[in-house]
């Protein structure tokens, strides 16, 4: 399969066999990399990394994966991109595949990534906007398949705040790789009502099942994984989190959730989270609600169904077969 050329910006421009291969490619790029085997074909190229948002598991994956691959890398932060205050997007785009093989852009609006791929001769990558995070699930879906051998048919909890970059992405990549979606929440956090119904039509040819549950026992009955993240997302004001944790604290993953499940019932978290007190911020949000915990306890964080690190590293072998298909 070809993909030489394409931009990698949300699932929905790619075809459930184009995604597949993506998974499958990096499942022998990571055993190349277990096995110490050199996979450094893309020497001479170089990638810009525009983060307007900052992060661990993306940074470090696009950077490693690069590496491996033998490619240079230039990292902007926050405060050395000059996009959309000093020079507009359409003229960073230009500037920038000038020098580079491939730009990654982490940030905001989803029309900001687009508009970096209009205007850019290589290769976009999403690294996440608000509305679209697609490198998180092909490693979501690299971890899944490891779990059960399988994709198609498991059943797949989605608990919490469904509106945003990961109930959106969640959902559609269920629906193109067939299987079946539940998003659990009060339902004023259900995702989108006209990506739910462009995502309806893609289930129907893959034969998947999309749900939209507000009773978590109904929700996680049978579920084969369980999924949450953050109750509050990135750049939104601490002052929401009285109003997440008055609608979303019968949604928090714990023991009873996952006993209501399977026994091989998995569960997973794209992380940061907030399963404890040993963050600065999770630290503070607890004790001013008296919670011991948010979206996920950490009995259940920490337990044998949780496959959150392995998650973790899939993202820089996922990222690498983004990278090497596309370049």
């Amino acid at each position: 399969m070809n993909l030489k050329g394409r931009d990698f910006l949300k699932l929905l421009d790619y075809t459930s066999e184009e995604i597949e291969y993506l998974i499958n490619l990096a499942e022998d790029l990571k055993k190349k990399k277990k096995n110490g085997i050199p996979h450094d074909t893309l020497k001479g190229k170089n990638i810009a990394l525009i983060f307007e948002k900052t992060s661990t598991r993306t940074r470090c994956s696009f950077e490693v994966a690069a590496r491996d691959l033998g490619m240079g890398v230039t990292y902007l932060d926050p405060n050395a991109s000059q996009i959309g205050r000093k020079e507009s997007i359409a003229d960073t785009a230009r500037v920038l595949c000038s020098m580079y093989d491939g730009i990654e852009y982490r940030g905001y609006g989803q029309e900001v990534v687009e508009e970096l791929a209009k205007y850019s001769s290589v290769p976009v990558w999403n690294g996440l906007t608000n509305e679209f995070h697609p490198t998180q699930i092909l490693a979501d879906f690299l971890t899944i398949k490891e779990q059960f051998g399988t994709l198609k048919g498991l059943n797949f909890v989605y608990m919490g705040d469904a509106r945003y970059n990961m109930g959106n992405s969640l959902m559609v990549g269920c629906a193109k790789m067939g299987l079946n979606f539940t998003a659990c929440a009060p339902q004023k956090y259900f995702p989108d009502s006209t990506l739910v119904d462009e995502c309806k039509k893609i289930a129907k040819e893959s034969g998947s099942k999309l749900c939209f549950e507000e009773d978590p026992i109904k929700a996680t009955k049978n579920a084969d994984i369980i999924y949450t993240d953050i109750w509050v997302s990135m750049g939104e004001p601490e002052l929401v989190w009285a109003e997440r944790i008055n609608d979303l604290e019968s949604y928090q993953v714990n023991s009873r959730l996952m006993e209501n499940a399977k026994d091989t019932t998995i569960f997973m978290h794209c992380l940061p989270s907030y399963h404890d007190k040993k963050t600065e911020i999770g630290k503070r949000i607890c004790e001013k609600f008296n919670m011991t915990a948010m979206e996920v306890t950490d009995e259940v964080f920490e337990s044998e169904q949780s496959v959150v690190f392995r998650e973790a590293e899939n993202r820089m072998h996922t990222i690498k077969a983004v990278m090497y298909a596309t370049l």
